[in-house]
């Protein structure tokens, strides 16, 4: 059996020193084997950079998904290309930097991640992800049944709609990009993991991970204004999904919310 760990997206600098300070904790005390995290807003609440990846990856995390702020830091064009660990959504058109998927060999077998973007209500709207899904997964179980998929979208109803055409073909389907984790874990007919979206690491007391007052202000008037990054303690969101990594089936899958304090020092 392994153990994986993913975790919702990172929102800025206080998500991003938690998920660090954690990952190490969830490798030794949750006996967890492979750490995925989207990582696309890590970088000042939009975007992430090379050096964010980098101290991301050394802290334990094997993969980093994305979805649609990846381009939001100018240097990710460049960093991406070099770094096979840091996907972007596969359903781009032929020729834009990085790639969707990868497979990593652990000590218990291969894991391959899948990165894709949903289209409804998201900007920019993308290849049809089902088709770009269907294919990138026969690929994939060439090589391992146990594939994890990255389903970043707006709405409910393409993330579950995603998981149920995957049913029985990939391990897990985690939704992320709304913020907000849902109470909808299961394991589908086919043994297939599914959570609807896997919430965010950010902070706790916050709308989406932005200081509130702005955003209230910007309801009532209509003005554009900045949505800094909030502070304060850190809410870690995610699921740990167990897998036969002979079949690839979900055995299980299980919620998590942590609250850290984004204060604490290494």
């Amino acid at each position: 059996m392994i153990r994986i760990l993913f975790l919702g997206d990172i929102v800025g600098e206080p998500g991003r020193k938690a998920v660090i300070r954690a990952v190490p904790r969830f490798l030794k005390e949750q006996d967890v084997d492979f750490v995925v995290v989207n990582g696309e807003n890590a970088a000042g609440g939009r975007g992430i950079t090379g050096k964010i990846a980098i101290d991301l990856l050394r802290s334990g995390v094997a993969v980093i998904t994305t979805g649609d702020h990846v381009w939001d830091q100018r240097e990710t064009a460049g960093y991406i290309a070099t770094e096979p660990r840091l996907l972007r959504p596969i359903n781009y058109p032929e020729g834009t930097p990085g790639q969707g998927s990868i497979i990593l060999e652990t000590s218990r077998c291969r894991v391959a991640v899948l990165n894709l973007q949903g289209r409804t209500f998201m900007q920019p709207i993308l290849d049809n992800p089902f088709p770009a899904a269907q294919a990138e997964v026969e690929r994939l179980r060439e090589e391992t049944p146990v594939i994890l998929v990255d389903m970043h979208a707006e709405t409910t109803s393409e993330k579950i709609a995603m998981a149920h055409f995957l049913d029985g073909q990939v391990s897990a389907v985690l939704g992320t990009h709304t913020h907000v984790q849902t109470s909808d874990e299961r394991i589908l007919p086919g043994g297939t993991a599914f959570l609807c979206d896997a919430g965010m690491c950010g902070p706790d007391q916050s709308c989406l991970g932005r200081d509130p007052r702005p955003i209230i202000k910007r309801f009532i008037d209509s003005m554009p204004t900045a949505f800094p990054v909030a502070g304060g303690p850190v809410r870690l969101c995610g699921a740990v999904i167990e897998v036969d990594e002979r079949t690839g089936r979900a055995q299980s899958i299980r919620r998590i919310s942590d609250l850290e304090d984004s204060r604490q020092t290494d």
